[in-house]
């Protein structure tokens, strides 16, 4: 019975530790409700059932990613095969 309850107690600590680099690694533009740093506070000071909240409730789906979305191209682009550039014309 004893390992189950070391079990638990590190299932519940592995739990904390995903929500709170979770948190700190998401751009504030994936946060529902509360800003980056409540939600910080909020996994810290109430723990398991803090990140448990972050988990279920706190976060936006944005299908597993934990990148921000991509903005613009990421190479040089000339300006005739650049689509922004064309509608500006």
């Amino acid at each position: 019975m004893i390992k189950l309850d070391a079990l638990l107690v590190l299932l519940g600590f592995g739990v904390q530790i995903y929500a709170l680099f979770d948190v700190a690694r998401k751009p504030q533009e994936s946060f529902i409700k509360w800003p980056k740093w409540a939600w910080l506070i909020i996994v810290i000071l109430f723990g398991l059932i803090g990140s448990l909240l972050w988990i279920l409730w706190g976060r936006k789906n944005n299908g597993g990613s934990t990148r921000p979305p991509r903005r613009g191209p990421t190479r040089d682009i000339p300006p005739d095969d650049n689509p922004d550039f064309l509608r500006n014309l």
